[in-house]
């Protein structure tokens, strides 16, 4: 999901520091994704080990688009779009720039750099094709499969032509997995008493590659409907 900004205030921005490589940038669209949830949790959580914890009284940090409005680093300049990691506010001070990337098609919408062309996109895109090292006709299972990566991931799949199927927890993520983003098939888990025979079902003779963004049973039961030399991705 991203949010744009549509807002006429006048207000006075931040100047860039000197002897920086810092960047200031007007945001123009922010994605909310589900990893930030564990930013707002104890530093014990796993998405703490990669990013880091949100501070109270702080803006949340995330993934965004921006115009560059002034910049002391050499790769950016004014006027430059760009995506990457920036504040959820109207103007950010980027001092750290090693998650920022300037925008060099601007032929598509902007907001698509906060999904297919951004992270979701990245991590779709990686964990598939690099990870799970896809052939034509594998048997290939999604969970949480109408989520930002999970949709990409199967239409992925698709077009290498694999046999794709996902779950969701409800009706409608499930029509949309069928009718939109055109698995071959989809199931509600939250109405299935029985995951094997649920997972059995659809694959037989069991799964060539997992997607996974659910641990617990599900992974559990997957576990035992994986063929020899399948692939797991756990995102």
């Amino acid at each position: 999901m991203s949010v744009v900004f549509q807002r006429n205030q006048t207000c006075t921005s931040p100047l860039v520091p000197l002897n920086t490589n810092a960047v200031l940038v007007k945001n123009l669209y922010l994605s909310c994704d589900p990893y930030m949830c564990g930013l707002m949790r104890p530093t014990t959580s796993i998405e703490a080990t990669y990013f880091a914890p949100f501070k109270p009284c702080s803006p949340i940090i995330g993934h965004g688009v921006a115009k560059v409005l002034d910049s002391a680093h050499p790769d950016f300049k004014k006027g430059d779009l760009v995506w990457g990691m920036t504040g959820w506010e109207e103007y950010s001070l980027i001092t750290e720039t090693d998650f920022l990337f300037k925008i060099q098609h601007t032929d598509v919408p902007l907001s698509y750099y906060t999904g297919i062309l951004g992270m979701p996109g990245m991590s779709a895109y990686a964990g598939f094709y690099e990870v799970c090292s896809p052939k034509k006709g594998d048997y290939v299972f999604i969970s949480a499969a109408s989520g930002a990566v999970g949709q990409l991931v199967g239409q992925f799949a698709k077009l290498l032509g694999c046999f794709v199927v996902g779950s969701a927890g409800s009706k409608e993520k499930v029509d949309l997995l069928k009718n939109k983003f055109g698995f071959d098939e989809a199931f509600n888990y939250k109405e299935e008493p029985d995951l094997d025979a649920a997972l059995k079902r659809y694959f037989l003779h069991g799964i060539d590659v997992y997607f996974g963004h659910v641990e617990g049973k599900m992974l559990d039961t997957v576990l035992l409907n994986m063929r020899h030399n399948g692939h797991i991705v756990v995102c």
